[in-house]
């Protein structure tokens, strides 16, 4: 089957989504008829069955509703509207790609967090009428592509739109957005009627979306094609072979260095929360980045799938024939179509992040490291101190839950010099259900890690306190706490000797004791 003919059979699908509200509507106002004539009939007026009814015809008038306005409802995803005079080298790339797909190009450009480009419209009537355009690019995908990457990527989306494709694929495309938004409409529904039509429209919808995702995986190799003949093969492969390495790259680097002390309530300096993506691909490089993405689980492919598998569509495209042109891996970044980048990243946060998020307090990235590890040392070590605080005070005859105050580090190496370790603290650490019925040999096992990060988190707090840890910041290794040398040599087995089964905490007191500034040693006097 052509992919004209599976577009139109996903039209006809399409067009029966809606009929279906009509049939049902047909139905119900049938079955009112023949009833309320059967009623006037016997001398009686059946206004129950009335009021059922308007139950029941109610979520199929909405859901018909939705179905017609999904295009009216497609609301802006979070970003930053920029104009043509805002930034004139970027909008010229847009429209120029937009021209080389003989199509209209977007009347919007907005600036996204995250690692995309999309091309939206405003659509009415089942989706089939076009409306206003806008186009989303996300600020880490400019920042890890090249602008001739760039390029191939607008001539993708742009692709999807172009004259060369057939004007029902692009309608059966604008559909599945309508049947998508419909029967999300109905998953708002609070009534039972709500639900049982709902499901009525999900089967329907399922059915149409397997039907039309085969015509948009379609598309999307369309899309490709019209890329490579746009940009050239080899810079289409090459930026589609990029997207999921950079989505990879960009993950870790929300997680390790933009969100770093969000739960120690402060961020990166303004426009450092996407400013910062650059730097680390920079200091990563490409081997680095790609290392990124290793052991990222692949997703199973799925029926529902509109995008076919993103290793199908590069092996595809470096399937076509040589067109003499190269990609340039050294060509400059895409991010440098942005004129003043800083300001625009600051403005990008502004408009995407939560007003909560936003509001936090910004730091310096050495000042995060350490917030950061201040807020993690002293979460692991409040677990130990309140066992230990428990346990001091169960040994003492007053075993009385939350202790008005927790010990230090002195006070918990006392306790475990007192014998209470296996005694007393191991038992008061948090652990599971299943954990508590645990003894001997096995239950000391389990629950030792936690007292080992415990009592390295109270020498850390030391060390912070005493201004001997700092905060060792990198692009090319994740943050992390800078302890003395001796302490990243001694740490960790001192620590293993306190939370022994016998344990000894002697290389752990040796170790806290040394002189961090030793007075330098006399030279020896002249003979």
């Amino acid at each position: 089957m052509t992919a004209s003919l599976r577009a139109l059979r996903a039209l006809f699908l399409l067009a029966g989504f809606y009929l279906m509200g009509l049939v049902l509507l047909a139905v119900v106002l049938g079955i009112d008829w023949l009833l309320i004539r059967a009623g006037v009939a016997g001398g009686y007026y059946p206004l129950g069955l009335v009021a059922f009814s308007a139950v029941i015809i109610a979520p199929i008038l909405r859901g018909m509703f939705l179905f017609l306005t999904a295009g009216l409802h497609t609301g802006d995803n979070p970003g930053l509207a920029v104009t043509a005079d805002e930034q004139p080298e970027l909008w010229a790339q847009v429209e120029e790609a937009a021209r080389a797909a003989g199509t209209s190009a977007p009347s919007r450009l907005i600036l996204t967090g995250d690692v995309n480009a999309a091309v939206s419209e405003r659509t009415q009537l089942l989706g089939l009428l076009r409306g206003r355009r806008t186009m989303y690019l996300g600020l880490p995908l400019l920042a890890g592509v090249t602008v001739p990457q760039l390029r191939a990527v607008l001539a993708h989306e742009f692709g999807h739109y172009s004259n060369q494709d057939t004007r029902l694929a692009a309608m059966t495309m604008r559909g599945r957005e309508a049947v998508v938004h419909t029967i999300d409409g109905f998953r708002e529904g609070r009534t039972q009627a709500h639900v049982t039509i709902g499901n009525l429209y999900v089967g329907y919808g399922r059915f149409f979306l397997r039907v039309s995702e085969s015509v948009g995986r379609r598309q999307e190799l369309a899309a490709d094609a019209a890329a490579a003949r746009t940009v050239g093969r080899d810079t289409t492969a090459a930026a589609l072979a990029r997207v999921p390495l950079l989505d990879a790259a960009h993950d870790y680097y929300v997680r390790t260095y933009a969100l770093l002390a969000v739960d120690a309530g402060a961020l990166p300096p303004a426009g450092q929360v996407y400013g910062g993506f650059p730097l680390l691909l920079a200091a990563r490089g490409a081997d680095g980045v790609a290392a990124l993405a290793e052991g990222r689980r692949v997703r199973k492919p799925s029926l529902y799938d509109s995008h076919p598998p993103m290793a199908e569509r590069v092996a595809l495209v470096e399937a076509l024939p040589d067109d003499g042109r190269t990609d340039d891996p050294a060509a400059p970044a895409a991010l440098t179509l942005l004129r003043d980048a800083t300001t625009v990243t600051a403005a990008a946060e502004a408009a995407v992040l939560r007003s909560e998020l936003a509001a936090l307090p910004r730091l310096d990235w050495p000042e995060l490291v350490m917030a950061t590890a201040r807020a993690e040392a002293g979460a692991e070590a409040e677990q130990l101190q309140k066992a230990v605080s428990r346990a001091v005070r169960s040994a003492a005859g007053d075993d009385v839950p939350g202790a008005p105050g927790l010990p230090d580090l002195g006070e918990v190496l006392d306790a475990v010099d007192a014998g209470l370790l296996w005694m007393l603290i191991a038992d008061r650490m948090p652990k599971p259900a299943a954990a508590s019925r645990l003894t001997g040999e096995s239950a000391r096992n389990f629950i030792r890690p936690a007292i080992s990060d415990g009592l390295t988190s109270l020498v850390e707090l030391r060390l912070i306190a005493d201004g001997r840890a700092t905060p060792a910041m990198s692009w090319s290794v994740a943050p992390r706490l800078g302890l003395p040398p001796e302490y990243r040599r001694d740490l960790a087995p001192a620590v293993a000797a306190a939370v022994a089964d016998t344990p000894d905490t002697a290389p752990l007191r040796a170790l806290l004791a040394t002189d961090p500034d030793p007075a330098p040693v006399p030279a020896p006097a002249p003979a």
